[in-house]
């Protein structure tokens, strides 16, 4: 994506100390663009963690190039149990998301008949740039297979604008280039088609009006933000003519988890006739799990329901309680839309429906184990 004019990555090695990954801080935008530079294992997790980086496939990539610098601590003696050991933390620091889990299992197969800790930590290195590689060309791809379903709603309204709905953040910021979500907007806005984004603000983490909005605005798209009860609404008017929503973990039976919330707008657009897509990269399927509901939803702390950060009037970057002090909270990350609820899954191979049979014809390297 570009940020004021150049192009970034939201996760890259230090062209100056290849043993340092910098990213991007998610947590000081839009209000401040900062890269930081993380060194050891230990600071990815809690960057991981504590979302300075977030979205399905940039948590996989920050896991791959963790666990690069995993091998660069490991000592000689103990390596192999050293990166075991890295694995069930970065496992352990977001257990929702597919990507991250898969990233990690990835370095440590790559790495597994490496004849020495030298050549390990070097093929550590590569898997990882190639995670992060593959993560931006799968999501150009989804671009390039989701614009056609715009194409055709475009053509349906003579040209007129193609209002589309989104939830939380499944773009640039969410994967390492392009979004997925966003992917076919932005191949929609390259092809010259009108498109209107209706944001969601996503809370408790505000991921649509801090970030998608944001984006979008970088990406000169069209875009309102809107609270996150107005979807219906706006279906229920005829102002959404389709949604696309990311995923953290979709089953390779079609049921798909993505940020809270998700189900509710999945109901609104069954009920409305609104087709409801949800693009992901095959990093994002859980080959293993029949059930959605059987995905261990992530709790976070109730502090980020009860408490908001922005800037002032002043330009000062601020904390405040929105609740009482003594208000309980309860904060689910994610929710679970089930399969029939879902028009069609838009990958890099192309867009098929939710189902276990064809989801296994578009990938039939991946047998059940």
């Amino acid at each position: 994506m570009n940020y004021n004019g150049t192009h970034y990555q939201t996760i890259w090695p230090d062209p100056q100390n290849k043993q340092q990954i910098c990213i991007i801080d998610q947590r000081k935008l839009p209000h401040q663009f900062i890269v930081e530079k993380i060194a050891t294992a230990d600071q990815m997790i809690t960057a991981i963690r504590d979302m300075h980086v977030r979205g399905a496939g940039l948590i996989g990539a920050a896991a791959g190039f963790g666990m690069y610098l995993a091998a660069l601590q490991a000592p000689d003696a103990s390596f192999d149990a050293y990166m075991l050991a890295a694995a069930r933390s970065f496992d352990a620091s977001r257990p929702t998301a597919r990507n991250l889990m898969w990233a990690v299992e990835r370095i440590l197969q790559t790495i597994a008949g490496a004849p020495d800790p030298a050549a390990k930590k070097a093929m550590a290195y590569t898997a990882a740039c190639s995670i992060a590689d593959e993560d931006a060309g799968f999501c150009k791809r989804i671009g390039e297979h989701g614009v056609k379903i715009i194409e055709e709603i475009s053509r349906k309204k003579n040209g007129a604008p193609v209002n589309i709905l989104t939830h939380c953040n499944a773009g640039w910021l969410a994967f390492v280039d392009h979004g997925s979500a966003t992917a076919p907007i932005y191949a929609a806005r390259d092809a010259g088609l009108a498109v209107h984004v209706w944001v969601d603000e996503t809370r408790p983490w505000n991921q649509g009006s801090r970030l998608t909005a944001w984006e979008l605005q970088q990406e000169g798209v069209a875009n309102t933000l809107i609270c996150d009860n107005t979807g219906g609404h706006l279906m229920q008017l005829g102002q959404v003519d389709m949604v696309i929503v990311g995923a953290d973990r979709v089953t390779h039976t079609g049921d798909v988890v993505n940020k809270i919330g998700t189900y509710l707008k999945a109901l609104a657009a069954k009920d409305t006739d609104v087709p409801f897509f949800v693009a992901l990269p095959s990093s994002t399927f859980d080959w293993k799990l029949d059930n959605g509901m059987d995905i261990p939803i992530e709790q976070r702390a109730g502090e980020e329901i009860t408490t908001l950060t922005g800037k002032d009037i002043h330009g000062e970057l601020r904390t405040v309680l929105l609740a009482g002090e003594e208000t309980r909270a309860a904060n689910y990350s994610f929710d679970v839309t089930p399969a029939r609820l879902v028009t069609g899954l838009i990958t890099e191979r192309g867009i098929v429906r939710p189902e276990r049979n064809a989801i296994h014809r578009l990938f039939p390297e991946e047998g059940r184990s």
